[in-house]
């Protein structure tokens, strides 16, 4: 199973194995990452699941689609790399992913 670190804004890292089909943002939720709120539960409709992905793995996981670049609008503190993990599908290629959890969500 792929890999994948998340880096709160404290510095805290946690490490999780994540299923192939599954998101980002699940795997926060269901390992209680700190930081990922996801209140709407993963159908881009809000932007609390916010984070940076680290620029290494920026090409991997792709841009992000119109309806998430709208929805990044809400989102605090928005950088180059910032994605909605409820948009970013586990794959093979993506073992090893970095991501890093902005200081609040939006």
């Amino acid at each position: 199973m792929p890999k994948i670190t998340y880096i709160t804004s404290d510095g805290a890292e946690t490490v999780v194995e994540a299923p192939v089909g599954s998101t980002v943002m699940e795997n926060a939720i269901k390992n209680m990452v700190s930081g990922i709120e996801a209140e709407c539960g993963g159908a881009c409709a809000c932007a609390t699941c916010h984070v940076y992905v680290d620029p290494a793995w920026a090409e991997k996981t792709g841009q992000p689609e119109p309806m998430e670049e709208d929805m990044l609008d809400f989102a605090y503190d928005v950088q180059p790399t910032s994605r909605l993990s409820c948009q970013i599908k586990v794959t093979e290629a993506l073992d090893g992913l970095v991501v890093r959890v902005p200081e609040r969500q939006a």
